[in-house]
């Protein structure tokens, strides 16, 4: 049988949004990543390499790139460049294509393999980006303190500070 309910939210994840339920406890018993930018693997192609060079930098700067995720961002950028490559063969040919018999009239209409195999590689590219905190409503869920702290400098930080 297979885990149930919602993967549990790293330590980290829940102290950015600033959650009353990091305690020292579960802090303790957390497994953390080793600091610093994984190295981008020579095997990627150039198309993959190049998705890697503009999302790893990004990725630091949001503080939830460690060098143990570096197989996972390999992993989204394949994934990219082969959803880039199907998504660019369905703008050439269109959706479907038309089957016709042994005299030449058209008998219906068919999808091409490659929608199918888009529509399963955006599936995998959201999981991916969920992960990696690379879509709105997963950003949504992290509060920086330092963002905080420049939102409340404002005239009406004195509603806001705590002290």
């Amino acid at each position: 049988m297979g885990r149930r309910g919602p993967a549990p939210t790293p330590t980290p994840v829940l102290k950015l949004r600033g959650s009353t339920l990091v305690t020292g406890h579960r802090e303790k018993l957390e497994v953390q990543g080793p600091a610093g930018t994984p190295d981008c693997p020579d095997w990627l192609d150039a198309d993959a390499r190049a998705i890697w060079d503009q999302l790893a930098p990004m990725l630091e700067a949001m503080g939830v790139l460690s060098r143990i995720d570096g197989h996972a961002l390999a992993r989204y950028c394949r994934l990219w460049t082969r959803w880039r490559k199907t998504e660019a063969f369905i703008e050439k040919n269109g959706e479907v294509y038309t089957l016709r018999d042994e005299a030449g009239k058209p008998r219906y209409v068919q999808q091409w393999p490659q929608v199918s195999i888009a529509a399963k590689l955006a599936q995998q590219l959201t999981r991916l980006e969920q992960e990696f905190g690379m879509t709105p409503s997963a950003r949504s869920r992290i509060q920086s303190p330092a963002r905080a702290r420049e939102v409340t400098d404002g005239k009406k930080s004195r509603f806001f500070d705590a002290g």
